[in-house]
């Protein structure tokens, strides 16, 4: 019997590769998708060219505001896996408006929908960065969530509504918290691939601070992995965290970007202001995901970022529109 999973934001970096994952050859064969995208700047309709002709694919352009278009397509769905967000936090800092739209009430309108459809299953997609800052050891689920940017104060709300709709109605609602993603069709707004397709422009780029903040770093093959064993084998009203196990300082990073770019730390970085509220360090448990659904990340970071940059040198007519249009560098 073929399961039918409504994406949400199913034409970015991380919702477009969950989508090809299943609809793909090593995909499970029993699923149907179809892909909800307002199409915003980071939404890329070229993400998803390899599916576009796969029998059990679906694309609709729309806003997950709309309750009368998500109340039709609820009805048509078993499941959801809810993408959607604006992600960036310096733009949040700039104007948390859309955040707060996009994320909290975006995602009210659609766990409603679904509570009202009958939806089977809601896998929400959060992030490590709704529990705030750690200086040492890891978060387990059970932390209380501190989020310092309007951008994972508004995940973080979207995480308590979703949750809030197990506890009050019943509905299967799982939420996944992901370290920081990186590989291929990664907008050019985000730390990697603007330091990528900066330096293979010969262009500097822009380190914050002291370079001493640290992130863990997670390849989008092992996170779609552990979302598919949460909407597969994960428990109702349950939070699962999602690490890579590769913690980096930015300095660490950097340094190991521009050796994998041929480029000199000297005439190739710019130190500049730190980011306003920015979090020193995140660190995920995920023990839970481990011991409960088997999960282990398979990607080793050096074979990951190698293969990132070498997409990067490959695929210029992919990036080099985004960041003119964004206005990125």
């Amino acid at each position: 019997m073929t399961t039918k999973i409504l994406v949400t934001g199913g034409a970015g970096f991380i919702g477009s590769h969950y989508v090809r994952t299943l609809l793909g050859p090593q995909g499970p064969g029993d699923v149907a998708i179809t892909v909800l995208d307002k199409l915003t700047y980071a939404g890329n309709p070229a993400n998803l060219d390899e599916v576009r002709d796969h029998p059990g694919f679906g694309f609709v352009q729309g806003d997950i505001c709309d309750p009368e278009l998500v109340g039709k397509l609820m009805a048509e769905h078993d499941q959801v896996v809810h993408f959607a967000a604006e992600s960036h936090v310096d733009r949040s800092i700039d104007g948390g408006a859309e955040f707060v739209r996009t994320n909290v009430v975006g995602t009210h309108t659609l766990i409603d929908g679904a509570h009202r459809a009958g939806i089977k299953t809601f896998v929400h997609i959060s992030t490590d960065e709704v529990y705030g800052s750690i200086d040492e050891g890891s978060w387990p689920e059970t932390h209380p969530l501190q989020p310092n940017s309007p951008y994972s104060s508004a995940k973080a709300s979207s995480d308590l509504i979703a949750l809030s709709y197990h506890r009050t109605h019943g509905l299967d609602v799982r939420v996944t918290r992901c370290s920081n993603n990186y590989g291929h069709h990664h907008f050019p707004e985000k730390v990697i691939p603007l330091f990528i397709s900066n330096l293979l422009d010969g262009k500097k780029v822009p380190l914050y601070g002291d370079g001493g903040n640290v992130r863990d770093w997670l390849h989008i093959d092992d996170h779609v992995q552990g979302i598919d064993l949460v909407r597969t084998k994960g428990r109702a009203g349950e939070v699962y965290n999602i690490g890579g196990g590769t913690e980096l300082s930015n300095k660490e990073l950097t340094g190991l970007l521009l050796e994998a770019c041929g480029a000199d730390w000297d005439t190739s970085v710019e130190y500049v202001t730190d980011r306003k509220g920015h979090d020193r360090r995140y660190s995920v448990d995920c023990t839970k995901i481990r011991t409960e659904l088997g999960y282990e990340p398979r990607k080793d970071f050096a074979t990951g970022l190698a293969e990132t940059v070498a997409w990067y040198r490959d695929n210029r007519d992919w990036w080099e529109p985004l960041k003119e249009r964004a206005a990125l560098s």
